[in-house]
């Protein structure tokens, strides 16, 4: 998670003619292809799922389908995808939640290992915010409210051993902090209490608070990354308070491990030139994320970085799914 280490490079990107070529060399697509988006529908995984289905339909004159499988902290969708046939008709797009589900649910699950990284998608800095009327006002009005009384400061998030949950333990151990952990059911009510003033503070996208911070109802005191998605309202980042940290979330698409090279070179590079359209770009823009192009062995060394960073968090903090 801490994107300061990335090789994130702006990379030639393939023709659709070349990644065509590819693909049809290989006889592949031969049948319609899913893309398995392992939460419910609605939110930004389908967002950025469904229009690049569309495009990729386009691109290879064959049918992808977006089939929502949730359940389990998204854990019955990633491994029904680790259980598929590694043919390259059976394809994952999901958050960087999926390095956590091994370590937090106990499975040993490693998507190092279990899964073919094809294709980066997109990145986001969470969030950090506060009640309006909240004496923490910034990151260090926060650090100095936990070490005056340590212990004492609550922070939300989305459930145990949600992304939010393991980005905030992630501060909590580059900060010297101790914020104390009060997880939720989802998101929304994670909100309502921050802004009621029953939590002190929480990370979370922009995206899922663009209501409440038009309302006025929170407010931003800091960006866990050095660069915020377009439109989004200016805010210093947590290292300008001087902490060594920078996170957030991603989202890449994957497939069973043993997916024929030719299969996975097509992919990455008709996903790459998707992230170059401009209507797409501004698809995920909309979402408060940041699309990134990147060759499929640059993702395959991303996600073992992150995936070991997460683990180490996880052990750390002792997070666990109950």
């Amino acid at each position: 998670m801490d994107h300061g280490r990335r090789s994130l490079l702006a990379l030639p990107l393939a023709t659709p003619a070349l990644a065509q070529g590819n693909a049809q060399s290989s006889g592949w697509p031969a049948r319609p292809v899913r893309i398995v988006v392992p939460f419910t529908p609605g939110g930004s995984n389908d967002a950025l799922a469904r229009p690049l289905a569309e495009r990729l339909s386009a691109r290879f004159g064959q049918s992808f389908l977006v089939e929502n499988r949730p359940g389990a902290g998204s854990a019955v969708g990633v491994q029904a995808v680790a259980q598929a046939a590694p043919d390259g008709h059976t394809l994952l797009l999901t958050t960087s939640s999926v390095a956590a589900i091994g370590p937090v649910q106990g499975t040993g699950f490693d998507p190092t290992v279990e899964l073919d990284a094809i294709a980066f998608l997109a990145r986001s800095p969470m969030s950090v915010l506060t009640p309006p009327n909240s004496r923490i006002d910034s990151i260090a009005a926060l650090v100095a409210a936990d070490r005056a009384k340590p212990g004492t400061i609550t922070y939300a998030s989305s459930g145990p051993g949600s992304t939010v949950h393991i980005i905030t333990e992630l501060f909590n151990l580059r900060a010297g902090t101790s914020l104390v952990h009060v997880p939720y059911r989802g998101t929304a009510p994670a909100l309502a209490d921050l802004i009621a003033g029953r939590v002190d503070v929480m990370f979370t996208t922009i995206i899922s608070a663009q209501g409440q911070l038009k309302g006025n109802l929170l407010r931003i005191i800091a960006y866990t990354g050095d660069e915020r998605p377009e439109g989004t309202p200016p805010a210093p980042t947590v290292r300008d308070a001087g902490i060594p940290y920078e996170s957030g979330i991603w989202w890449g698409v994957y497939g069973p491990r043993g997916l024929p090279p030719g299969v996975v070179s097509s992919l990455n590079q008709a996903i790459n030139a998707v992230l170059a359209e401009p209507a797409y770009a501004a698809a995920l823009a909309r979402e408060g994320t940041i699309p990134q192009a990147m060759t499929q062995a640059d993702f395959a060394a991303y996600l073992k970085r992150e995936a070991t960073e997460i683990r180490e968090v996880i052990a750390a903090a002792k997070i666990r799914a109950d």
